[in-house]
């Protein structure tokens, strides 16, 4: 399979030292990797939040003369990148949007590519017990849906999906029963408390495994494994669905590394058979 214009994007960012406002430019066009070879610098700047001057220097930093021979050299690597652009005018917004969740997931396809940061993640939850999933306001319905299903082979799975002044003493608590490592859905917009939650996690003794939209997010400073899974921004909320799947995958790493993984879904199926708890 051959490499998304993001995945790209993903791989000129890597091993560069970004300040907060380039990881900004960073994370945007990482986001829209199809279009920004087309774009002036004005243009990154208006979509990324940023000064035009703020583009210029970001270029630098990543080893250019400036951002016009940034722009050539994202031509040159992807230069056909809008080819298909007809097709998805032939779209409604609605399918524009699933069409923009499908190159989502194909990225997601692209970055597991290489098991290792999935494997290893998995090998850090299984190892940790209790284990607690943590998840604020956009991300809860990730992280209790990971939850849900963890807790079938994983023995102590805690759920954290509720901010507010008592979450550091729900992470001190699973530190004090033996936690070793903590699970993160941060998506955006990022919740201050999240942040804080993490610092508060690291300082605490546990690893932090987060899922967010990209390796440039504002939380991947406060967490020690990021696994990145794009978000879809082509309706007025946000759309999970490459996110939803890398935390089935993580479950996956997870079991794999569980010795009693099988015998416990056994176990369940069993209980749940003996009281009629499903329709056949």
């Amino acid at each position: 399979m051959s490499e998304s214009p993001a995945a790209r994007l993903q791989k000129l960012f890597e091993g560069h030292r970004l300040t907060p406002t380039q990881r900004r430019i960073a994370h945007c066009m990482v986001r829209g990797a199809a279009e920004v070879p087309f774009l002036s610098s004005v243009e990154l700047a208006e979509l990324a939040g940023v000064s035009q001057p703020s583009v210029t220097r970001f270029a630098v930093a990543l080893g250019f003369d400036g951002y016009p021979a940034l722009r050539r050299h994202l031509r040159e690597v992807a230069p056909a990148e809008r080819a298909g652009a007809g097709d998805a005018d032939s779209y409604n917004e609605y399918q524009q949007a699933v069409q923009g969740e499908i190159e989502n997931l194909r990225r997601l396809s692209a970055m597991l590519a290489d098991p290792a940061p999935v494997r290893e993640a998995g090998r850090l939850l299984a190892g940790s017990s209790p284990l607690p999933v943590l998840g604020l306001r956009a991300a809860s319905s990730q992280a209790r849906g990971f939850a849900y299903f963890a807790a079938k082979v994983h023995p102590d799975v805690r759920l954290l999906d509720e901010g507010g002044s008592m979450l550091a003493d729900r992470i001190d608590a699973t530190v004090a029963a033996g936690a070793s490592a903590l699970l993160c859905f941060a998506l955006p917009r990022y919740p201050k408390e999240v942040a804080e939650a993490l610092d508060h996690a690291r300082a605490a003794g546990l690893t932090v495994v987060t899922v967010a939209d990209s390796a440039f997010a504002p939380v991947a400073r406060h967490s020690d494994l990021l696994i990145p899974a794009p978000v879809g921004t082509g309706l007025a909320f946000d759309t999970a669905c490459a996110p939803m799947l890398l935390g089935r995958v993580l479950l996956e790493a997870m079991a794999d590394a569980l010795p009693d993984a099988q015998a416990r879904l056994e176990s369940f199926d069993a209980r749940a058979a003996a009281r009629g708890l499903f329709v056949e």
